[in-house]
């Protein structure tokens, strides 16, 4: 079953997508900001398959550090940043920094809650994938 965390300080966002990914099978987590997310990410045994947090909480690098913490606890993490407040720059940053998407809360005519269930199952694929890919390597380096 696939493990995600759910940032963010808006309860009632927290609390819609947790609904959301709940009513698709997941097993969900949530934190309400920046320092808890970083605390569960540490803890967490087995560690998250996706993260999704918001950019701006305790301060405006939240999500970039929730980011980062995701993975170096685990880089097959899949982290989308999720923010009301958009732009160019930021996107940029967070995929260079290894997210694997950068959703925006607020898209005229598109339910955003819709779009994150299927960008969290696309998540899921790609950890799948890369989880498989690596353990494919490590036979083939076992058997040379």
């Amino acid at each position: 079953m696939c493990k995600v965390l759910v940032v963010d300080d808006e309860g009632e966002i927290r609390a819609a997508i947790e609904r959301r990914l709940k009513r698709d099978g997941l097993q969900v987590e949530v934190a309400a900001g920046e320092t808890e997310a970083i605390e569960k990410i540490k803890a967490a045994n087995p560690t998250y398959d996706v993260v999704l947090t918001d950019m701006v909480m305790e301060s405006p690098n939240s999500g970039l550090n929730i980011l980062q913490a995701a993975l170096a606890q685990d880089i097959f993490t899949e982290v989308m940043v999720l923010t009301a407040y958009g732009n160019v720059a930021n996107a940029v940053e967070c995929m260079k920094r290894g997210a694997f998407d950068y959703v925006e809360k607020n898209i005229p005519g598109v339910d955003v809650y819709d779009l994150i269930s299927i960008k969290v199952a696309q998540a899921m694929e790609r950890r799948r994938s890369s989880v498989n890919t690596i353990r494919r390597l490590d036979q083939i380096a076992r058997s040379l």
